[in-house]
């Protein structure tokens, strides 16, 4: 047994006392009933067990069916549970952008990939936010940044299409005809 603590979704957990062997998917789901994160292919490859990690030059996503959870210790991790704002009751009062892109797009169908996707274009819009990039761009790098998800019901271009129109609806992330 190991003993993690970590931040998940804005709130401290831990100390707690894990197996060394215990996956950071299992971890979320059955140590802190944060059922959203899916286990997909088990291998890594599929990306809908997602996760954010928060690092000092922005979050990337982690496979947390491959990750042991002790990696995480002492790191903060989001899910997509941590994404939309909550009310003083613990309900969803507002999705975040690009949650709401996705269901204003359509994009779901079984939703079984949608944590990860929601993780992975979340990562994207912040590490635009940070270094926008030309109009021109920004469908090669959606397609880039998503591309290593995988969608069962081939939902694909409802996903791309949420997550380019999204990033060209907000001010910010991509730069003015003068390069601003």
């Amino acid at each position: 047994m190991t003993e993690i603590s970590m931040t998940v979704n804005g709130n401290s957990v831990g100390p707690i006392d894990v197996p060394e062997d215990l996956m950071m998917l299992e971890f979320l789901n059955e140590y802190l009933n944060l059922t959203g994160t899916r286990y997909g292919c088990g291998q890594g490859v599929c990306r809908a067990c997602a996760v954010l990690v928060d690092m000092a030059d922005g979050a990337r996503t982690m496979a947390a069916c491959v990750t042991g959870a002790i990696w995480f210790d002492g790191r903060s991790v989001r899910t997509v549970e941590g994404h939309a704002t909550r009310d003083a009751q613990g309900q969803i009062a507002q999705l975040s952008p690009v949650q709401q892109a996705f269901l204003d797009h359509f994009s779901f169908q079984c939703s079984y990939c949608t944590p990860g996707f929601v993780n992975e274009a979340t990562a994207l819009v912040e590490r635009l936010a940070r270094a926008p990039i030309a109009r021109a761009d920004v469908e090669a790098t959606v397609l880039e940044a998503l591309n290593g998800n995988i969608c069962r019901c081939t939902g694909y271009v409802r996903y791309l299409g949420a997550t380019r129109d999204l990033i060209l609806e907000t001010p910010g992330l991509t730069l003015t005809e003068d390069g601003a």
